[in-house]
């Protein structure tokens, strides 16, 4: 993300997983760990998607210690893609090595919100989840977890009206029976092409919020 990120490996159940490392200014305490997720890995996701990182410079930004990762199969991390299903151990590993101890936010963009939410529901009755971010959150081709009743209020459920890849009906349809509100951007597609200080401005003031 900038000439301060730091790459590391962490140790995942399929082997190594890389991740990158962001602080927040210099001398700065973190207020916690932000742990976010890419999307699709067969369609060419990254920790390097721009979405990601404009989450990870939300997070920066707001006091956060932000870390991305690769799940298994992409870049450096070692393994097989695995339609989401072990991707969410990928995750919780992130978690473990990087973010065991403090306040604790979990981010994730497309495939990546949907590992993101059944992590959050594994994570929910045994830590304290302060901020959950999705963005684009991909309940077309996946079954997104329902997020615990009692997290809604620390969530921003972000998602644009013009999304092709995920048409915003399918969300809706995932958060109506929860009574989950939805953040919606008028006329902004899956990736938010020329709406990313948007995006990172709705996310910064859900973290101050």
């Amino acid at each position: 993300m900038n000439a301060q990120t730091r790459i590391a490996r962490l140790q995942g159940a399929a082997g190594a997983i890389e991740a990158a490392f962001d602080e927040p200014a210099a001398g700065t305490a973190p207020r916690g760990t932000a742990v976010i997720a890419h999307p699709h890995p067969l369609f060419g996701g990254t920790m390097d998607n721009k979405v990601v990182q404009t989450l990870a410079r939300a997070f920066v930004q707001c006091g956060w210690r932000a870390v991305r990762f690769n799940f298994r199969g992409v870049g450096a991390s070692e393994g097989a893609h695995d339609a989401g299903n072990a991707e969410t151990d990928d995750m919780l590993a992130v978690v473990a090595q990087a973010a065991a101890e403090g306040p604790l936010a979990l981010a994730g963009f497309s495939f990546g919100a949907h590992v993101t939410s059944h992590v959050l529901q594994r994570l929910w009755p045994e830590r304290e989840i302060a901020k959950i971010v999705l963005v684009g959150t991909a309940a077309t081709r996946f079954r997104v977890a329902p997020l615990p009743p009692e997290s809604h209020e620390r969530a921003l459920i972000l998602h644009g009206e013009a999304d092709d890849t995920v048409p915003l009906a399918d969300v809706m349809d995932w958060a109506r029976p929860q009574t989950l509100p939805v953040t919606v951007i008028p006329a902004v597609g899956h990736f938010f092409h020329g709406q990313l200080p948007l995006l990172k401005g709705l996310v910064v003031r859900h973290l101050d919020a």
